[in-house]
């Protein structure tokens, strides 16, 4: 018995050697000291084809929505749609609404400018032309920060990391045009929309175009209340205005100026005051809503598009709906852990996700925990619907421009979620291989870095790492 123990055992160990050496070959073409954690595995195969430190725990990045995305469908359906309605426990009256108007946010990430108008327009229909009361901005589907925990604090302000509040207004992003001045050592200045409702102030020196004292004078914002911006550092000379966008801070009171602005287009006034309500009410009368498209397409547009908005949202929308409590990123944490256990027999284990979106860096999974929501994704796909939702290589989404995959020759073949955070190249998804098979595959790579003067060609070494690594995956398999 024992012997036959210490062959098994021998075996076993040849076997992970055998796998782990081509690996290394790949890895050559990597820079120094990278990582990478990697499992490939067949549809529905009780074991993997490669497993290189498939229990390590690395950043997902956005390989992260994978999993939002799973127990979204489990839990909220296909068919789930975001809600925003303008409410009054009062009553109408000779054009008078007697009582507050309520705007009740629900969360929803593609809510617009046109929607808020489109509801305003209800209000006028219905012969209303004066609130006697409040315009009330109600948030109270969300609570706590509309921040994740290790979110860079450095990449708030910029769209791609918009807080993903309850109230959501084309996406809680403005631009804004910043403007050398003519002469030297003068601020530059800014111009935004009349109708964006936010304020940029500008402490931006400009330097003479030729000058070479600028190296370390770099543009940078400071946020302050109520989504007041001020632009500091410097910038050159230049022709034409530098254009910038920015990422909404305060998303009420973005949203109750928008809607205060649509309300006054529409010559309806009000006698109070633009307050907010945080604390959960009670429903009152609807007067006029809108709702977001189904579950499934703001699923197939995050997972394509990578949209942390609409990830983020979803997360604390999970949690909500799971407890019946306002959503936060902690609820939404605890409860896509026990829908993924319950309802897709996955169990995260040790698994630390804090965010749906993956931009956190305190979010840590092994690609062998991803490998099993990859291999229900795969086995439930019937019903889910799942992986037309992915990217697909070389045709749309995040992988339309993928070099190493293109290279390799799986253009239409791979279906999968990319992630990317500094350092970061994640890869998950699926492979249709030139057998026919379909193989999971995630690919974890951190510690990515090149000198800096060949930062300009910094994906070289990526390309040539992916190019040769799925070649031979969908080649052999």
């Amino acid at each position: 018995m024992r012997f036959s123990r210490l062959v098994t055992g021998l075996t076993c160990a040849f076997m992970l050697q055998a796998q782990a050496a081509p690996v290394e070959e790949y890895m050559q073409y990597l820079p120094d000291g990278a990582n990478l954690a990697l499992m490939v595995q067949k549809v529905g195969a009780s074991t993997p084809i490669i497993d290189y430190h498939g229990k390590q725990m690395a950043l997902p990045a956005s390989t992260m929505k994978v999993i939002t995305a799973l127990a979204a469908l489990l839990e909220l359906g296909p068919d789930f749609r975001f809600q925003t309605t303008l409410e009054t426990k009062g009553a109408v009256s000779d054009g008078t609404l007697n009582g507050d108007l309520v705007a009740r946010f629900g969360g929803d990430p593609t809510l617009s400018r046109q929607d808020l108008r489109n509801m305003v327009a209800a209000l006028k229909k219905q012969g209303i032309t004066h609130i006697k009361g409040n315009l009330v901005i109600d948030t109270s589907v969300f609570a706590s920060h509309d921040m994740a925990p290790g979110w860079p604090w450095n990449d708030l302000t910029q769209c791609f990391s918009a807080p993903p509040g309850a109230a959501i207004v084309d996406k809680n992003c403005f631009s804004v045009s910043l403007y050398s001045a003519n002469t030297p050592g003068e601020n530059a200045f800014v111009r935004i929309a009349s109708y964006y409702p936010a304020h940029m102030f500008s402490q931006v020196r400009t330097l003479a175009r030729n000058s070479g004292d600028g190296q370390y004078c770099e543009l940078d914002v400071v946020p302050g209340e109520l989504n007041r911006y001020t632009l500091t550092g410097c910038m050159r000379q230049r022709a034409e205005p530098l254009p910038l966008a920015f990422a909404v801070q305060d998303g009420a009171a973005w949203a109750g100026e928008i809607l205060k602005a649509q309300l006054r287009d529409a010559d309806i006034d009000y006698s109070g005051h633009l307050v907010r309500q945080a604390q959960v009410t009670s429903p009152g009368t609807v007067l006029a809503s809108t709702q977001s498209a189904p579950l499934h397409n703001l699923l197939h547009t995050m997972l394509k598009k990578s949209d942390n908005m609409i990830a983020d949202t979803v997360f604390r929308t999970i949690g909500h709906h799971y407890f019946n409590v306002p959503g936060t990123f902690r609820a939404g944490s605890d409860a896509v852990r026990r829908i993924l256990r319950e309802k897709a027999g996955v169990d995260l284990g040790n698994s630390i996700q804090v965010d749906g979106s993956g931009l956190s860096r305190h979010d840590l999974i092994s690609p062998d925990t991803m490998m099993q929501v990859l291999q229900y994704i795969a086995k439930n796909d019937a019903t889910l619907n799942y992986i037309s939702m992915l990217p697909l290589g070389g045709y749309d989404g995040t992988l339309q421009y993928r070099g190493g995959l293109h290279e390799a020759g799986l253009d239409g073949k791979v279906s999968a979620k990319t992630g990317s955070l500094q350092g970061v190249y994640n890869l998950a998804g699926f492979i249709t291989t030139s057998s026919g098979a379909r193989v999971a595959f995630v690919q974890f790579l951190s510690g990515y870095a090149v000198p800096p003067e060949d930062q300009k060609t910094r994906r070289i070494p990526l390309v040539r790492f992916e190019s040769r690594l799925y070649t031979d995956i969908n080649k052999n398999n």
